[in-house]
């Protein structure tokens, strides 16, 4: 068997993008009705006038790299950094514009919902095509037949057109049909998050023991924890070109400690009739609003008022993306005097082991007199930022929703005597 089981030079994928940014017809299906109402517009168009002008757009661009045989591979990167191109360039669902793509192997591929599967046949009947596109014997897949029923959870409906399936349903038998039909590579996208925790946590599972047992994985996700479970080394995308690749510790690190600044920020002009929350800052301990799960972590208030208070209060919250008040904090101006002179003063509170769960958070903040009396501002959902678990070890993985906050403690084992 050959080392390498994918090879990749200098791999390219160019889109044509009009100024309206329509998708290009030579990179993509067209339908009849669009050749018609383009005939039409043809018709309808003077003599003259001046054609869309023609943007080249490289999704990918000089990507180069090698995976050998039982690689377990990280894809990471910020939206729109070609992670998801690079994934059908290898599935062979797109063609690169320029460079070479070398496999040696079977590749089985999980990307969008909807890819894989013919909508019109059951789910039966998919599993079946599945394997025949792997190469695989009608008495190998029936070996296999009942651990990729019983692993997606679909008995009921394995005569049900896939059409008819609900997206999780869809999710967990193309996740069970990939990674039961015995591929010597595995291409896992960011699919996964459409099923439930449970299932979640049966596909990382799957997919440790898949690479324990030899063959190739590449996974893609946004999930550091995760990413940093399963893989050994990692590719870090930014902007179609490859920005780090390595170990997956180090790349992680890179990818997190990579962006424009580290402060998420709002601001407000002052209001002159009225006071006024002008300006929030929240800096978190990585670059690009990342905040690792246990680290300090800074946020700033400014406060304006266009005359003297007394007995201000100022409040704010943490707010989970469901919503809910996670962490609230205060302080009032009996404690720590505030504007009692007319101006513009600066608040500064600074956690220093901030251990929010993993997940995305935001700031909602109150100023106003003391409880009961007149809120002066208010201002809700500001300075979004994304705690990750990234160096936080357990033996299990990491699970969203699984709790709000995590405090540290001290355990200890005492011997019980037995009379």
């Amino acid at each position: 068997m050959p080392e390498a089981a994918i090879e990749i030079e200098s791999l390219g994928k160019r889109y044509l993008l009009t100024a309206a940014n329509q998708r290009s017809r030579q990179h993509s299906y067209t339908a009849l009705r669009d050749v018609i109402a383009e005939r039409v517009k043809g018709l309808l168009t003077r003599k003259g006038a001046s054609t869309p002008r023609i943007e080249e757009f490289w999704a990918l661009d000089d990507v180069s790299f090698t995976v050998n045989h039982g690689d377990r591979i990280g894809i990471i990167g910020r939206n729109g950094a070609g992670k998801s191109t690079l994934l059908k360039i290898l599935s062979r669902i797109t063609e690169p514009t320029r460079g070479r793509i070398t496999i040696n192997g079977r590749v089985a591929s999980l990307l969008e919902v909807g890819t894989g599967f013919h909508p019109e046949l059951t789910g039966r009947e998919n599993i079946f095509l599945n394997g025949a596109i792997l190469g695989m014997t009608h008495a190998e897949i029936r070996r296999r037949f009942d651990e990729i029923v019983a692993f997606a959870e679909v008995e009921k409906f394995l005569e049900t057109p896939v059409k008819r399936y609900s997206s999780g349903m869809y999710v967990r038998l193309a996740f069970a049909v990939a990674a039961h039909l015995e591929p010597e590579i595995l291409i896992v996208d960011e699919v996964l998050a459409v099923g439930d925790a449970e299932f979640q946590k049966k596909c990382l599972g799957k997919m440790e023991q898949v690479s324990k047992e030899g063959r190739t994985v590449l996974f893609v996700s946004h999930d550091m924890h995760s990413i940093s479970l399963l893989t050994s080394r990692a590719v870090f995308l930014e902007r179609g070109r490859v920005a780090a690749i390595g170990p997956t510790a180090e790349v992680v690190a890179a990818y997190l400690s990579h962006g424009a600044g580290k402060e998420a920020e709002y601001m407000s002009p002052a209001n002159q009739d009225r006071p006024s929350i002008t300006q929030i800052r929240v800096q978190t301990s990585e670059s690009g609003q990342f905040q690792i799960c246990g680290k300090p972590i800074r946020f700033e208030f400014e406060l304006h008022s266009p005359r003297p208070l007394r007995g201000a209060s100022f409040s704010f919250s943490i707010v989970g993306a469901d919503q809910r008040r996670q962490v609230h904090l205060w302080t009032f101006d009996s404690e720590r005097p505030m504007l009692r002179e007319a101006g513009r003063v600066r608040l500064v509170c600074e956690i220093t082991k901030l251990r929010l769960y993993m997940g995305g958070y935001s700031v909602t903040c109150y100023f106003s007199e003391p409880p009961g009396g007149e809120q002066f501002d208010h201002v809700e959902g500001a300075c979004p930022f994304e705690v990750t678990m990234f160096g936080q070890y357990r033996e299990f993985p990491w699970q969203p929703g699984s709790c709000a906050y995590l405090e540290e403690c001290d355990w200890r084992i005492e011997k019980v005597d037995l009379k």
